[in-house]
């Protein structure tokens, strides 16, 4: 009981200088009452409040204008209604495949105002991966963006389908989520008895993606990421990286206490990504790190038309974030690049700073307040600092197992992350790779990562991957694939000559392959499966 204390005030503290906490109206408040009462801390809830507290706020800016909190508040009550009317209701699974817009926002609220279970679907799935993850969630409904009509046709046997974003007519003769929320009453649904769950599914880059469950986060998750970050209220951010994964989607679910405005764009585009910088002010970035090296790519003419001077937060996570590519974007941006390492499984486990970034280039940082973090071996004992052991996670954010059954290994209260990574002497965390990366060549235990980020530093290298194959002589050997700078030229033997000039020769890729670009998922993590 007695550490629960300062643990409260730190998470008081924070949220009150964040903005997230702050004086409000008494008849303003007595309105968050009800809705805290009614929702509880789910999006359904979060809504509710921003809607009470700030109701002409500006909440999502997208391409087809802005919508305030009360806006959206009364758009969800609707759609939730006319679920009803097409026969959904708590406990249900409705799949979501929409990109970065209001209508992806809208069903989300509308399946938690009704109690349902929301599954959020990748936008790069094919046919026989959607058709896969829809029949093992036992989904009842699903909304998709007009875009993935002909993915989506073999699933709509048997189950609702409804169209959130379309250029043009209906497709299929499904309902467009616009006339659904113009028939439904703003008054809305009755509070179910039992709040829906988030599934997220893993990035499948070794496989089939899991549905991961969520329930909703408590204050102390906000409060975690916003001692590291700062992010406050009532100011724009800019959400580039996809919101139906956990990075994307945790910027938009924490902007809604903080009545962020949330600025969506259903793709990326990295000029486009400037421009909407430099036209809405926003102060934050939540990106993915090969959005940021896109970005970087562009000619400095290009970067001299737009003000990006409004940014205070460039937040990267999702995938690996180089060194090199790091020191890049602080020298462009100046030191406003914080990189959050994590799984769907574990949400957030440390968070680099800029300053973390500036002494330690690659590090991903240390756990935020109310996170612990142990590298064990495979006794489940601690390694001491400098060695590498598998990341085990405890925090506040809630994983409650796969759909289809099972978890992550658990020890002592803290899960897995699936990756291998050491510490420093000043206590930062390095991520070394996946806890099946590591590959025995020659009798040497190697993990690519270090390659990798040796690798992305050189001058003419654009992009690198490296990942472990088989060889006859050595068990394995390690393969780097590269894709080159448009224009520079580079041999292999030249890049093996700078790996082997700065790391031991055993580190040295006995091949190396060029290629245009790497193949990446959606978040942007490369697919190292399709490399090897």
């Amino acid at each position: 009981m007695l550490r629960e204390i300062p643990h409260q005030a730190f998470i008081a503290k924070t949220l009150f200088s964040s903005g997230l906490l702050g004086p409000t109206r008494p008849d303003r408040l007595a309105k968050v009452g009800v809705a805290l009462k009614r929702w509880g801390t789910t999006s359904a809830g979060a809504f509710a409040v921003a809607a009470a507290r700030t109701p002409d706020q500006p909440a999502i800016v997208d391409e087809l204008g802005t919508l305030s909190y009360g806006e959206l508040h009364r758009r969800a009550n609707a759609l939730a209604s006319s679920f009803k009317a097409q026969g959904l209701g708590p406990g249900d699974a409705i799949a979501v495949m929409c990109r970065n817009h209001r209508g992806f926002i809208d069903a989300s609220v509308a399946t938690a105002r009704l109690g349902a279970n929301v599954i959020y679907l990748n936008t790069a799935f094919a046919a026989p991966q959607l058709a896969e993850v829809i029949e093992r969630e036992r989904a009842a409904a699903i909304v998709y963006d007009e875009e993935f009509a002909n993915i989506v046709e073999p699933v709509r046997a048997g189950r609702k389908s409804f169209i959130a974003w379309h250029d043009g007519e209906s497709v299929n003769g499904d309902l467009l989520l616009e006339d659904l929320i113009a028939a439904g009453d703003p008054a809305g649904v009755a509070t179910p008895r039992e709040p829906g769950r988030v599934i997220i599914l893993t990035s499948g880059t070794t496989g089939a993606p899991k549905g991961a469950k969520r329930s909703a986060a408590g204050l102390g998750a906000a409060a975690a990421l916003l001692s590291k970050m700062p992010l406050r209220a009532r100011e724009t951010t800019l959400v580039a990286a996809p919101i139906f994964h956990t990075w994307g989607l945790a910027h938009f679910t924490l902007g809604v206490p903080l009545a962020s405005t949330i600025v969506l764009r259903r793709r990326f585009d990295p000029e486009g990504t400037l421009r909407a910088i430099a036209r809405h002010r926003a102060t934050a970035l939540a990106v993915v790190p090969v959005m940021l090296q896109r970005i970087l790519e562009l000619p400095d003419d290009v970067f001299a038309k737009y003000d990006t001077s409004s940014l205070r937060v460039i937040a990267a996570s999702g995938s690996a974030l180089p060194g090199p590519l790091a020191t890049r974007v602080m020298d462009r941006f100046g030191d406003v690049l914080y990189n959050t390492y994590g799984s769907t499984e574990v949400a957030w486990a440390t968070i680099a700073t800029p300053e973390d970034m500036r002494a330690a280039p690659g590090t991903a940082g240390r756990p935020p307040h109310g996170t612990r973090v142990r590298l064990l071996d495979e006794e489940g004992r601690d390694v001491p600092a400098g060695e590498t052991g598998r990341i085990f996670v405890g925090n506040e954010l809630p994983f409650e197992g796969y759909t289809g059954g099972g978890g992550k290994e658990i020890i002592d209260g803290l899960m897995s992350s699936g990756d291998v990574g050491h510490f420093d002497s000043a206590g930062r965390l390095f991520v070394d790779g996946r806890d099946d990366d590591m590959i025995i060549s020659g009798g040497e235990n190697l993990f690519p990562s270090e390659v990798e980020d040796l690798l992305a530093g050189h001058a003419k290298v654009r992009e690198v991957a490296v990942v472990g194959v088989a060889d006859e002589e050595w068990g394995q050997r390690l393969k780097a694939v590269v894709a080159l700078r448009a224009e520079g030229e580079c041999t292999a033997e030249e890049l093996q000559a700078y790996v082997r000039a700065n790391l031991a020769g055993f580190k040295v890729p006995r091949e190396i392959v060029f290629v245009d670009e790497l193949p990446r998922n959606a978040t942007g993590k490369v697919l190292k499966r399709e490399l090897r």
